[in-house]
């Protein structure tokens, strides 16, 4: 069963969930996985072109190209997490595969040898900008438990709407509260947690709006599991044009594709005073689908035989989402409703909502020596403090948005990379550097990446292979409220990937 809430500020606390400062971060920030080369050498490209991946970074990047060509990529993704909760430590580990990259280059050189412009090239490529696939345990013992997360959502939510009505199923009731009642996400999980017997009222009337918790613990045994899988695409089309010996100009439109599912599970246990065992699950699924656009420009310039310079913007991304979120709760609390058994994850609440992301600029230098390699650095600023949830006439986006514009600022990103060749065979490394979105850097660390690479050119074809791993720390809050402590994830990516290239 499924129900859409209407849009009138009725899901200010259902951001803590779906619309908040999380979801700008998982699409405002891209982690291009890219081709082989590309990822072999940090990705360091915006000077440099000649590779489809590089028009992610600049679009005049294209017309580099000497000849058409086609190039096709496969990433083995391996994402290993170690979780630190109060002490206790867990570790967890998830490995896809997948094509990651395809795309190809038409140039046309111009014939005519009076005229400046020398060639023009017509692109598409497909890339990865993120792969949302990972998992993650954090737990151990804890002294504070969820009836502390439902009791902050069921203050001040009146009594009456908490019950079931005669001949009503419970997950009518609470699909009905979020939507129809006025009450939103906190009357959601005011209603959880007191069908489930976790919470009570301080007076069986129907205006009552105080609850207390009936848990009964020194300590408890916490366990949080979460589940991520999907992926933010980006499909561009592109133009670009080289003009005299020295100059390199080009745009792009960027199309994007988004598909997120997150599942969370959380059991909590611990023995009571007269020895009973109390245990709670609490499961919350999200699923988010959606599209977006943007737009750049670019240029390079080489200087000399050995210096050239790239420049490029990145416009604002504007993605389209729509949300499905879903609960599922149960308990052996004694006292729970007796017409509750198990709420499970069959009933989704429905949202739709924009979000602009803020706009990129690149800098550029590269050091090419001759035919024998190449240094490149590249570096890029991005405000996330601009970023913005929409529509902003809203009030509870405008809340989110004020807190975004507060937490976050702005993050510059270092990319540098190198190649050697020896005949036919190139030797490739690179480094790279995303300094963290949030201004004071504690909930989301910087991140940092090594890679290397071989590439093998047999002329009308070449195959290259790259091994790239990053490392960042980030903080899990396993709920928006109640249990304030948070775990801590070092979380590390490992990618291997092959890549073909087809000359023409």
């Amino acid at each position: 069963m499924k129900r859409v809430f209407t849009f009138m500020g009725l899901l200010a606390c259902f951001f803590s969930n779906g619309q908040n400062i999380d979801d700008v971060l998982r699409y405002g920030t891209e982690n291009l996985q890219g081709s082989a080369r590309f990822q072999a050498m940090g990705g360091a490209f915006g000077a440099l072109g000649g590779d489809m991946s590089s028009l992610n970074i600049n679009p005049a990047g294209s017309s580099v190209f000497n000849n058409s060509l086609l190039t096709f990529s496969a990433t083995y993704f391996h994402e290993n997490s170690d979780s630190d909760y109060r002490g206790s430590l867990n570790s967890a580990d998830s490995n896809t595969l997948d094509i990651n990259q395809i795309g190809g280059a038409l140039v046309f050189k111009n014939s005519n040898t009076d005229s400046n412009w020398r060639k023009f090239s017509v692109a598409v490529n497909y890339d990865l900008v993120q792969n949302f696939e990972g998992f993650s345990i954090s737990g151990g013992l804890g002294t504070e438990g969820i009836d502390n997360y439902f009791l902050d959502y069921a203050d001040g939510i009146p009594l009456e709407p908490l019950k079931l009505r005669a001949n009503e199923t419970i997950g009518n009731a609470y699909l009905d509260i979020g939507a129809t009642n006025g009450l939103g996400y906190a009357g959601q999980q005011a209603f959880l947690g007191f069908q489930a017997g976790i919470i009570e009222p301080v007076a069986d009337e129907n205006e009552n709006t105080a609850y207390y918790s009936n848990a009964s613990y020194s300590e408890l045994n916490q366990d949080f599991r979460q589940t991520a899988s999907g992926y933010n695409s980006k499909f561009v089309v592109n133009g670009s044009t080289q003009y005299g010996d020295n100059l390199y100009m080009g745009a792009s439109l960027n199309f994007h594709t988004v598909l997120y599912d997150r599942l969370n599970r959380y059991r909590e246990d611990y023995f009571t005073t007269d020895n009973e065992l109390r245990t709670l699950y609490f499961d919350e699924l999200l699923r988010t689908e959606g599209t977006g656009f943007s737009f750049s420009a670019g240029a390079i310039a080489k200087i000399n035989h050995a210096i050239r310079l790239g420049a490029s913007y990145q416009s604002p991304t504007w993605y389209r989402l729509s949300d499905s979120f879903s609960q599922g709760i149960d308990s052996n609390y004694p006292n729970k409703d007796a017409s509750f058994s198990y709420l499970g994850l069959n009933d989704f609440n429905l949202f739709d909502y924009q979000i602009k992301t803020p706009s990129k600029l690149t800098g550029s230098i590269a050091a090419v020596f001759g035919l024998n390699g190449l240094l490149s650095f590249d570096y890029s600023y991005q405000d996330m403090s601009k970023a913005e949830l929409r529509p902003t006439s809203d009030a509870a986006f405008a809340d989110e948005n004020l807190y975004i514009s507060e937490a976050l600022g702005g993050v510059s990103s270092f990319r540098v990379g190198g190649e050697y060749k020896i005949k036919r065979v190139s030797l490739r490394g690179g480094y790279r550097f995303e300094q963290s979105p949030y201004a004071d850097g504690n909930y989301v660390g910087d991140l940092t990446a090594l890679s290397g690479g071989i590439g093998i050119n047999f002329g009308a074809s070449k195959l290259d292979l790259a091994v790239n791993r990053s490392e960042q720390d980030v903080l899990q809050y396993f709920f928006s409220t109640g249990i304030t402590t948070p775990a801590v994830l070092t979380q590390v990516n490992t990618n291997v990937t092959l890549s073909y290239t087809l000359n023409f």
